[in-house]
C-alpha cells in the first residue's frame, strides 16, 4: 500500500472517531452526520436523510467488514487492516460522496461553491487551510465553483490505495499533493 494511502487512512480513522475513544462505533457516524447536516442550512429533509443514510451503509459496511473481533466497533487496526480495499467498500463510499456533493450542490445546477465546500468539509473535521487547497487543486471556475461530480471523483480516489498524487492528499499533514 502506498505511503499516501496510509496517511490517508489514519487522517479518516481520526476524523470518523468523533469521540476520539480510539474506536469507530455507530454513535461516531451519527455525530458526523448530524455535523454535515448542520452545516447545510438550506438542505430539505429528504436530502438530510439521504446523507444520513449513507453515513449510516458506510458504517454497516465498516462493521460487518472490519469488526474482527464482533465487539460491534472497530478499532485502527481492524480499520487499517482492509479500509481501502476498493472491491469492499466503492459502492458505500461512492454513495457517502454523491450524497455530500448533493448536498454541497444546493441550487442543483452541478457546481459547488468553495463556501458550501468548506463548510461541509470542516464539519467532517478537516482544517480549513488544507480544504481551500483541496478546493484550487480541483480546479474551480472563475466564479470559484467546482463542478459537484469532480468533488465525487476526488472522495473515490481519496480511498484508492493504489492511487497517489490525488487532490485529496492536500488533506493530509503530510502530502505531497499536486
Amino acid at each position: 500500500m502506498r505511503k499516501e494511502a496510509v496517511s490517508r487512512i489514519r487522517l479518516v480513522f481520526d476524523l470518523l472517531d468523533t469521540n476520539s475513544d480510539g474506536h469507530v462505533e455507530s454513535g461516531d457516524f451519527e455525530l458526523m452526520a448530524d455535523r454535515v447536516v448542520q452545516a447545510s442550512p438550506d438542505i430539505s429533509d429528504a436530502a438530510g436523510e439521504t446523507l444520513r443514510s449513507t453515513f449510516h451503509g458506510f458504517w454497516r459496511a465498516l462493521v460487518t467488514e472490519l469488526d474482527s473481533d464482533g465487539d460491534g466497533r472497530v478499532s485502527f487496526d481492524e480499520y487499517a487492516a482492509c479500509v481501502l480495499s476498493p472491491d469492499r467498500f466503492h459502492a458505500p463510499i461512492s454513495a457517502f460522496a454523491a450524497a455530500l456533493a448533493g448536498l454541497g450542490d444546493r441550487d442543483q445546477d452541478g457546481l459547488v461553491t468553495r463556501p458550501d465546500f468548506v463548510a461541509l468539509m470542516r464539519a467532517i473535521g478537516f482544517e480549513e487551510g488544507r480544504i481551500n487547497a483541496l478546493f484550487d487543486d480541483l480546479q474551480p471556475t472563475a466564479s470559484d465553483r467546482i463542478p459537484a461530480a469532480t468533488w465525487v471523483e476526488a472522495v473515490i480516489d481519496f480511498y484508492s490505495p493504489t492511487r497517489s498524487g490525488v487532490a485529496g492528499d492536500r488533506l493530509v499533514g503530510d502530502s505531497a499533493a499536486p
